[in-house]
């Protein structure tokens, strides 16, 4: 038997015997953890190391792995400093550059597009971008908000970022208007999502019993506003994921997480190109596309169902993953493109002499008539 160098606190010995070596491993007590035989070769010996560390992990007392430099004590999570509480008098600082012409649409999406940046504005929605994955860059508070919210102040120095204090005229004066409540964060934008990626994970959560998983896809929906009530509408009935055509308005721009009321920081988003032959995508992933639309088309060569037949289609044991509920921008609804490139459509009944509902509306009743909640 040939001694062999093992981890510190084990033994191990390897006995030749043709083209094959025995191995065993024994305790720093000396009991036998246990044998196994490997080719008498290179990778045969790194085989046999491979066996040895795991055999000594588990049979070794914690505190002796310990003493031999080796442990399997959870780390400590790293120390973050907390950001520090910055004073402001000045609305031309340059500290506060993030935060100017909030008022300007144009000039903000160049500036967030540019610095890869994005602005969440009141009280709730800051509060729910805290508790997001987005990373907060910092604060801006005036003088009030200071204590009026230092909860939302503690806990974004607590993340590591300055928190920049002035008087409501210095806030007023740097991002251009009156601020509502005077809280507003400037936050990292993230790369863009994949659609893969979304739909494995959408595909991954578990809906209401009786009630399909449900993600949103979106044609032409270029208002904000429409844009964060409609992600407000998707957190609030469970709606895993939402898919966004290219001309569509950005979720992250400061009026869409404002009507929001946060949410979109915490419902997936990502854009679905080319489009409408993206849809594919969708499809292949186990989701019946369902183009939404306020009546029956009886010339888009799609079959019209009910959202209970909807539903019915979704409940045998082999039925998709989920579906995809198709939703076009207020006024000109779904392009027969994408009309064409559905499965069904499910019209919403109403009374005679309406004929469409505000987009994030008929979105609502459209994921309450199937969330199951």
């Amino acid at each position: 038997m040939t001694i062999v160098e093992a981890p510190p606190g084990i033994t191990g010995g390897v006995d030749t015997h043709l083209d094959t070596h025995f191995a065993a491993a024994l305790d720093p007590l000396g009991r036998l953890v246990g044998t196994e035989s490997f080719p008498a070769d290179a990778a045969g010996y790194k085989a046999l190391f491979g066996w040895l560390v795991p055999k000594f992990s588990a049979s070794t007392p914690r505190g002796l792995r310990e003493a031999s430099g080796v442990s399997d004590a959870p780390k400590d999570p790293p120390v973050i400093t907390p950001g520090p509480l910055v004073g402001v008098d000045d609305p031309n600082d340059p500290r506060l550059d993030l935060y100017r012409d909030l008022n300007d649409p144009a000039g903000r999406i160049r500036l967030d597009s540019d610095q890869s940046v994005f602005v969440v504005e009141g009280r709730l929605a800051v509060d729910r971008l805290l508790t997001s994955e987005y990373t907060v860059r910092s604060l801006l508070v005036d003088d009030h908000q200071v204590t009026a919210a230092s909860d939302l102040v503690a806990a974004t120095r607590a993340r590591g970022a300055p928190v920049f204090v002035g008087s409501r005229a210095v806030v007023a004066g740097t991002v251009g208007f009156a601020l509502h409540r005077g809280v507003v964060a400037v936050a990292n934008r993230p790369p863009p999502a994949g659609v893969r990626r979304l739909l494995a994970d959408a595909a991954g959560t578990s809906p209401p019993e009786g009630a399909p998983l449900l993600v949103a896809v979106l044609e032409g929906l270029n208002d904000h506003e429409n844009i964060g009530a409609l992600f407000r509408n998707a957190a609030a009935f469970g709606v895993a994921g939402v898919l966004l055509d290219p001309t569509c308005a950005d979720p992250l721009y400061r009026r869409s997480i404002r009507v929001s009321v946060g949410h979109v920081l915490h419902v997936p988003f990502a854009r679905l190109e080319p489009w409408p032959t993206g849809l594919h995508q969708v499809r292949a992933a186990g989701f019946v596309v369902a183009a939404l639309a306020p009546r029956p088309a009886s010339d888009c060569g799609v079959p019209a169902v009910s959202f209970a037949e909807l539903k019915d289609r979704m409940s045998g044991s082999r039925h998709p993953v989920g579906v995809a509920l198709l939703l076009g921008a207020e006024g000109p609804g779904l392009t027969d493109t994408a009309l064409a490139a559905s499965d069904v459509v499910v019209p919403i009944p109403m009374a005679d002499g309406v004929d469409s509902l505000n987009v994030a509306t008929a979105a609502a009743v459209a994921f309450h008539s199937l969330a199951g909640l």
